[in-house]
């Protein structure tokens, strides 16, 4: 039997991105307060005792130069992967909402 394999370009271009950016994860005593629609689109991916630990966590967005909570950078389509309290970062497009304090 023969298999033929369609490797999408669009796939093979987000497997290959390379980050741009390093940001450290910060901790805060005070939770951000993050809008439904983010914990909502959320609730699949992060159970729910994670989700309310990366409340207390923040980083420095290098693309809007300002601190937004680590669920937004999560969500942001800039966002690659988090290892060892590092987020790597593509760069592209900053956070679509922002949370506040």
């Amino acid at each position: 039997m023969l298999y033929i394999l369609k490797i999408d370009v669009e796939y093979g271009d987000e497997m290959e991105r390379q980050p741009k950016y390093f940001v450290r994860v910060l901790q805060r005593e005070k939770a951000f307060n993050v809008p439904i629609e983010v914990t909502s689109s959320l609730k699949g991916v992060v159970s729910g005792k994670m989700m309310n630990r990366m409340k207390h966590e923040s980083v420095q967005c290098p693309v809007v130069k300002e601190e937004v909570p680590f669920l937004d950078c999560f969500a942001c389509e800039s966002f690659i992967r988090r290892v060892k309290g590092e987020v790597h970062c593509f760069g592209s497009k900053g956070p679509s909402r922002f949370s506040k304090p």
